[in-house]
């Protein structure tokens, strides 16, 4: 066994060693080496997600044309035009969803008075009422009890709501940061990919085996091809579910059917589960006006979640990744059980790519 390989197995153990004596200190420690890397992880897929956009952009912008003016400028064009539409797709959806959910709950407390005015008329003529006022009365309350245990909460929860502040504070800047230095870690790596692509295959090269070079950039290749597929499908259902969410709306005479659909579209971007979130705000927005119209709404969007997730789904980013409808339903439900919202949105992808692995190595398995 040459030395190499006896300081890589001795390595090897020494960190097993320490992860069975001191596991909570070794989680620990991974906590915070991620937050410090979150950063960089998060421009990194921002990066992966835009380039996908950023590339087929490259590919219109005068595919042909050898002119030093545009070979020069369609990278800084292509980015500008990238994360203009993005911009502008996501302007658009808080401009047709934000106005709306602010007049419905301007309305929602508009109409506060009216209803609770309405309770207590309903209270009034109700033969309950003498049974009200007697369980009323034979109430004994101990104000100075009461008063005490008010102070007391008073300002013990002076210094809670401080300490909650502050922290809120600084999550919120600490969150802010970080989206700003993964904006820029992003744009970085787009506009030089071609380089960071070159120096990571000569650092492969370098200190990878070339029996191990060839699997790899295979598994590499098949995770690419799987993720980016992924996302084009996950955004293709994402139109659709809010183009029929928007029709069915329509055909219903529900209101704010644009509204409601570009929120519903644009929140089925989270698999499955996201067009709920769309739903409740649409619930919401309705029921302000007409409780029993809001209640028909969430028969409609049952009909047509159920839709969604046993046809459009499975179908749409199933067949976009390769990977059967079933097995979609159980990587979404293994993933939110084991990672939650991260899992829900790499659950998808990940089973993907090992169920194209496995059928590859299987087939070549049977041919051999």
């Amino acid at each position: 066994m040459k030395r190499r390989q006896i300081l890589g197995y001795t390595a090897l153990g020494v960190i097993i060693l320490v992860g069975l004596i001191y596991p909570k200190q070794l989680v620990g420690f991974g906590h915070s080496l991620v937050g410090i890397l979150l950063p960089l992880i998060l421009g990194a897929a921002l990066a992966y997600i835009l380039d996908l956009l950023c590339s087929r952009i490259e590919k219109w912008y005068f595919p042909r044309s050898q002119r030093k003016i545009v070979v020069k400028t369609r990278r800084v064009v292509s980015l500008l035009l990238t994360f203009l539409i993005v911009i502008l797709v996501i302007a658009l959806i808080l401009r047709l969803v934000l106005p709306q959910f602010g007049k419905a709950l301007s309305e929602f407390f508009a109409a506060m008075p009216l209803i609770a005015q309405h309770f207590v008329k309903w209270v009034q003529q109700t033969d309950q009422l003498p049974l009200i006022q007697k369980q009323l009365s034979s109430v004994t309350l101990d104000w100075s009890s009461i008063e005490s245990k008010v102070m007391k909460y008073f300002t013990s929860g002076l210094g809670g709501i401080l300490g909650s502040t502050v922290t809120v504070f600084s999550t919120v800047a600490k969150g802010a940061f970080d989206g700003v230095l993964a904006l820029i870690f992003a744009i970085y790596m787009l506009s030089s990919k071609e380089k960071l692509l070159r120096n990571i295959k000569r650092v492969g090269k370098a200190f990878i085996k070339p029996s191990w070079q060839r699997p790899l950039h295979h598994v590499l290749s098949t995770t690419h091809q799987v993720f980016s597929s992924f996302i084009v499908g996950q955004v293709t259902e994402a139109v659709i579910l809010g183009t029929l969410c928007m029709i069915g709306m329509w055909l219903f005479r529900f209101p704010y059917a644009v509204s409601i659909g570009a929120f519903v579209g644009m929140m089925a971007l989270i698999p499955i589960f996201g067009a709920w979130i769309g739903a409740a705000v649409g619930c919401l927005l309705i029921g302000v006006n007409d409780p029993v119209k809001a209640l028909l709404f969430i028969v409609f969007i049952l009909a047509l979640q159920q839709l969604e997730g046993h046809l459009i789904y499975p179908k749409v980013v199933g067949t976009s990744i390769g990977l059967p409808g079933l097995w979609v339903l159980a990587a979404i439900t293994v993933g939110s059980g084991l990672g939650g919202f991260l899992g829900i949105l790499l659950g998808v992808p990940v089973v993907a790519t090992g169920y194209r692995l496995l059928s590859q190595a299987t087939t070549a398995k049977l041919k051999s």
